[in-house]
């Protein structure tokens, strides 16, 4: 089961997937994509952290995103976040074919996975070339992961909401 939660900044959307994760049984994986790029970043990570169980494992994976959800194995797995992998790559073009990949192989292992993205659709148009190529891009990798994602949830100021199918 691949599932997408999609959210603004704040939203509560990374707490709604690790309650998705943490409802399986066993070792659980925490694929974190960014990096402390400042103090106030730094505590937000450093929150993240302090909530996981002891039973979730966690790897930090910056760009490799690709390797190591085939990496994972069969661990029920968290990927946070979609947006951040997105901004590890300075050209703001992730190999979103090679994801995909990835995510079709833990489907055929029946390793559930959840990923975490910001839904780009409902934010401020940014005002520089660069906010626009990662809103653009995001938005591209949203969509490709939405597509082939058995479930998709959108997070609104902590409430849930099922995306479906048209």
């Amino acid at each position: 089961m691949i599932t997408l939660v999609l959210g603004g900044t704040r939203s509560g959307k990374s707490r709604v997937a690790e309650d998705l994760l943490e409802a399986h049984a066993g070792p659980l994986c925490y694929l974190a994509t960014g990096s402390a790029t400042d103090a106030e970043l730094a505590a937000r990570i450093a929150a993240h952290r302090a909530r996981r169980p002891a039973r979730v494992r966690t790897v930090e994976v910056g760009s490799e995103l690709p390797a190591a959800l085939r990496d994972a194995g069969p661990a029920p797995t968290l990927v946070d976040s979609l947006g951040s992998w997105v901004a590890q790559h300075a050209d703001l073009t992730p190999d979103v074919d090679a994801v995909l990949a990835a995510l079709y192989w833990r489907r055929e292992q029946q390793a559930p996975t959840v990923l975490v993205s910001d839904e780009v659709g409902l934010s401020v148009h940014p005002p520089t070339e660069v906010g626009r190529r990662f809103v653009d891009a995001l938005g591209d990798v949203n969509a490709a992961v939405s597509g082939m994602a058995d479930d998709c949830w959108l997070v609104v100021a902590g409430r849930v909401l099922r995306l479906e199918l048209p």
